[in-house]
């Protein structure tokens, strides 16, 4: 589909030649090309720029300032993530989100919240950086304290499938509406199975929150990767994972079934240094990662999206259309976000992301970011 219009960022005449993924824009003056293409989700952020979002007295214009610092990295919508702690911890974070979202200006940009845990495995490796001492059994009635506290805010739920109470858990929170993701296991492949029975459709982080040591066959990494009725998020950092692993795990889930995550903490996008995530340290290295503080223990990423689609290219191997894909269309078709799964399409909300190419670095810089035909933000000419 082709069409002609202005280029809202110089005022140039332009051509759009539109397909779904990836819009080239020629312009008219010497600025050379540019790029259109729907703007990024990120369907786990457990802070940013410093702002923690498991904190329950985070106060709202740090939210919104941290949001803010987002938009630059092309993200439009995400769902902020609460992870493994106190029950009152957890349902107070729950909580402030969903008192921001109803006072920020940039409200629109939550899209919903991710809950990872408590309901993971309590062992070292699949527990990751979550606090061993709140790791607890899948309770019905702690998810209907969530539910009344966000009204219905909360659009995906991370848990382990060893716990015997999880299938019927799955089933309550599917019928809800809910996404559900395995992640943080040991899982048995029986009881991966009875979870996608039971209506799991993701995995998350796959490759990480896993024990050090596996017996090469059967795991339940190997058992994840190789259903198709599961789609698979991954930390596309260049620290969570190789290059080797990354290409092995995006050919076998394909493209269609893989997302892009930063699972980015509150030390992303901002200095090296200590920072809180929920009741712990961590530190933000000069190295670029995160870590429990005085451990090697990795506790979140520093990864912004945009840089998440260079690796994906530059580590994966993909193409921009298909690592533009995971970032967009796949999280929000896989998490049943409303408007948001054909892409630049007649109907779909008007998110998207202007930007250019450096096809032989394999980079993107954004240059601007919409939600809902609105720019939040332009980089200054």
């Amino acid at each position: 589909m082709n069409c002609s219009g202005i280029d809202v960022a110089t005022g140039n005449p332009i051509t759009l030649e539109f397909e779904q993924h990836i819009t080239k824009v020629e312009a008219s003056d010497t600025g050379g090309e540019r790029y259109l293409a729907p703007g990024f989700i990120d369907i786990q952020v457990n802070g940013y720029a410093g702002c923690d979002y498991n904190n329950p007295a985070e106060p709202h214009h740090e939210i919104s300032r941290s949001i803010q610092a987002l938009l630059k990295t092309g993200l439009t919508r995400f769902f902020p993530t609460v992870i493994t702690g106190s029950p009152d911890g957890m349902l107070g974070a729950l909580k402030n989100l969903y008192r921001a979202k109803q006072e920020i200006r940039e409200a629109a940009v939550i899209e919903g919240v991710h809950v990872e845990g408590p309901y993971i495995g309590a062992e070292d490796g699949p527990r990751g950086a979550h606090p061993r001492q709140w790791v607890r059994p899948p309770d019905l009635d702690e998810w209907a304290r969530w539910s009344d506290a966000t009204h219905g805010l909360i659009r995906l739920v991370t848990l382990s499938p060893h716990w015997p109470e999880a299938p019927r858990y799955i089933e309550k929170l599917v019928s809800d509406g809910v996404t559900v993701s395995i992640g943080h296991t040991g899982a048995t492949t029986e009881q991966i199975n009875d979870a996608v029975c039971a209506g799991a459709t993701l995995s998350t982080h796959l490759g990480n929150g896993a024990h050090a040591i596996l017996r090469r066959h059967p795991n339940y990494i190997w058992d994840q990767l190789a259903d198709d009725r599961l789609s698979a998020d991954f930390i596309v950092d260049g620290i969570h994972l190789p290059s080797s692993f990354l290409r092995v795990a995006l050919r076998a889930k394909t493209v269609e079934r893989s997302i892009l995550v930063t699972d980015a903490s509150a030390p992303a996008g901002a200095a090296f240094g200590r920072y809180q995530l929920g009741e712990q340290a961590v530190d933000h290295t000069p190295d670029g990662r995160v870590v429990l503080a005085g451990t090697e223990k990795l506790a979140g990423s520093a990864l912004r999206m945009d840089r998440g689609i260079d690796l994906l290219m530059q580590l994966g191997g993909l193409s921009l259309r298909d690592s533009i894909q995971t970032a967009t269309i796949n999280p929000a078709r896989v998490t049943k976000i409303a408007n948001r799964q054909q892409g630049l399409m007649t109907g779909d909300r008007a998110d998207f992301i202007v930007f250019r190419y450096d096809e032989a670095a394999k980079k993107i810089e954004v240059e601007a970011t919409y939600v809902d035909g609105e720019c939040l933000w332009a980089k200054a000419a």
